[in-house]
């Protein structure tokens, strides 16, 4: 996120996270803006069948579910992953207020929210292809490299797969590569 959208959260509340907590759920009032300070939280919806789709990785420096901005009520939950994470929380009012009076901070805002809107596209397009191997490979020709192995679990969410297919197909991958 630019620095002129994070100047928006100066001096806001902090708050902690600890792995797994919820920052809120779906059907909740929106009341606040948030911002990742440090760590990572997720934005999850869950299926009627009790499966869960990622929506958002937000990681340090990420503004968490900007279409909230613009809502009533979440339509998501919000949970705190692996060691946690501390978030800025700042009234939505003065979250408006604050962009309101800020134009170079409105531009950044906007900016932010047109690639919100990209990586959504990605997502979609990501979850319409049927393996997993066409859906990493999309991920991987959208200019995105893999990420480093302790973060594999991060991509299976973002790829709509099972953690053990991703690494089925990337055990797959290696042993082609050696042959």
């Amino acid at each position: 996120m630019q620095r002129a959208v994070i100047r928006i959260f100066d001096g806001a509340l902090e708050r902690v996270l600890e792995p797994g907590e919820t920052l809120f759920r779906t059907g909740d009032m929106v009341g606040h803006m948030v911002i990742v300070r440090t760590g990572v939280v997720l934005l999850e919806r869950v299926t009627r069948r009790g499966g869960r789709i990622v929506l958002q990785q937000a990681h340090a420096g990420t503004v968490v579910s900007e279409a909230s901005a613009y809502g009533v009520q979440y339509h998501c939950d919000a949970v705190a992953t692996g060691e946690g994470a501390r978030v800025a929380l700042l009234p939505l009012g003065e979250f408006h207020h604050r962009l309101e009076r800020d134009a170079e901070s409105m531009r950044a805002w906007a900016a932010g929210l047109a690639q919100t809107v990209q990586a959504a596209r990605l997502r979609a397009e990501l979850r319409s292809l049927r393996t997993v191997s066409d859906r990493l490979d999309a991920w991987l020709g959208a200019q995105r490299g893999l990420p480093p192995r302790g973060a594999w679990q991060g991509l299976a969410a973002e790829l709509g797969v099972s953690r053990e297919a991703l690494y089925r197909e990337l055990a797959r991958r290696r042993e082609a590569e050696k042959s």
